[in-house]
């Protein structure tokens, strides 16, 4: 598929894949069922009226939602371990791009230590995670952001990164925080009927739809070498 990014030079062939975290890999997203869990369905339909008229950024939204949160890191954690489901081909998809020497970065707007124990559980404690700390008081969380982005993770300044390195990248995403970062990459896969795969559809950008990380696949991005 012909890139919406700038054209690399003809010798750089090399990939890496960036992918979100919640929504993309997960089914559901972590703040989704935090907020619902901690707060109401009316807090939740506040801040996401919010970000669709754009009067609070992501990054706003995360940090209100994120001081309704009670309980420990632990607690929570387990909770979301029962609640947010991991797409079971992740692991199978993460195999198959390094049997092609293509890295695989996770690229969240959300918690770092979250994703971490995620990826813990299905033997990928070893894959790169960009994303957030937390400050997990009991009596109310906080984040503790890596950045100043209204994402929460300024997503578009890694993909540049990335390119600036030498690599191509290949976007994997599903919600408001990707749309930049879905711009600039090279190629970008977007989750079939989310807010990421309309506004790309609206912008006349191309993309790849996807359900589950069976659908894509390593090998089609060509030559990695």
């Amino acid at each position: 598929m012909a890139s919406h990014a700038e054209t690399p030079s003809p010798h750089i062939a090399a990939w890496a894949f960036l992918v979100d975290f919640d929504g993309t890999i997960t089914d559901l997203d972590t703040f989704d069922v935090l907020v619902r869990r901690f707060a109401s369905d009316a807090v939740f339909h506040e801040t996401e009226r919010g970000l669709r008229d754009g009067s609070v950024t992501l990054r706003d939204v995360m940090q209100h939602q994120a001081s309704f949160v009670r309980g420990t890191f632990d607690e929570v954690a387990a909770l979301l371990a029962r609640e947010v489901a991991i797409d079971p081909t992740f692991r199978t998809f993460v195999e198959r791009c390094r049997a092609r020497d293509i890295p695989v970065t996770i690229v969240s707007s959300g918690i770092e230590p979250i994703v971490r124990g995620r990826m813990a559980e299905i033997g990928l404690d070893d894959l790169p995670v960009i994303a957030n700390g937390i400050d997990a008081n009991p009596t109310g969380w906080r984040i503790l952001y890596r950045d100043a982005a209204g994402n929460g993770t300024d997503k578009v300044a890694v993909v540049r990164a990335v390119q600036a390195e030498g690599r191509r990248v290949a976007f994997v995403g599903d919600g408001r925080s990707d749309y930049a970062a879905a711009l600039a990459a090279d190629r970008c896969f977007a989750k079939r009927d989310k807010n990421l795969a309309q506004y790309l559809s609206e912008q006349g950008a191309p993309y790849e739809a996807f359900t589950s990380f069976a659908q894509i696949d390593p090998a089609s991005l060509g030559d990695t070498g």
